[in-house]
């Protein structure tokens, strides 16, 4: 039980509220989502929402730098190497496909970088890119290995986002590398 002045209660629902931001937005967007069903998705009021957050910018913004928090941690695990081997960056890769197995993860993005009309929205995307380039050049990647490894991710998105791996579509078997 938390004890006055705890703040572990409040963040956990903080936490609540941005995990169901994702999923919400992830279906219908940021222009589509409304605070009320990310308040029913969390369980939550939506006045509590806004005691968390003072606008639906301010969540989007959370629920953006929360993926790329989540990417980062990703990209950082696959990057450790106690075998003392070099980093691979198929490895690096099949990290990042496990972290965009969610479709709503990758479906969250493709409606963030869709909303970049709101100045705040496109300074956390700015941020997000940012930190993924900071991550991959800590882990040793020369600028080429981080942009093969960043457009690699981004094909994944769509490939993840559309369904491709279960089509039998020619077209889609070649975007999904199958």
């Amino acid at each position: 039980m938390p004890v006055p002045g705890d703040s572990s209660k409040s963040d956990a629902r903080r936490n609540a509220v941005v995990a169901s931001a994702v999923r919400q937005f992830a279906a219908r967007g940021f222009y589509g989502t409304s605070t009320g069903q990310v308040a029913a998705g969390a369980g939550i009021s939506q006045p509590y929402v806004y005691r968390l957050f003072r606008d639906k910018t301010a969540l989007f913004v959370a629920a953006v730098d929360h993926v790329s928090n989540v990417l980062a941690r990703a990209w950082e695990q696959a990057g450790q190497r106690a075998d003392g081997n070099p980093l691979d960056v198929a490895r690096l890769l099949a990290s990042y496909g496990a972290v965009v197995e969610d479709p709503r993860t990758v479906r969250f993005l493709m409606h963030a970088n869709c909303a970049v009309d709101e100045p705040d929205i496109a300074e956390a995307l700015r941020r997000c890119y940012a930190k993924q380039v900071d991550t991959l050049t800590a882990l040793g990647l020369t600028p080429e290995e981080m942009r093969e490894v960043l457009g690699a991710g981004l094909l994944a998105n769509v490939v993840v986002g559309l369904g491709l791996a279960h089509s039998d579509a020619e077209w889609a078997k070649a975007m999904s590398g199958r």
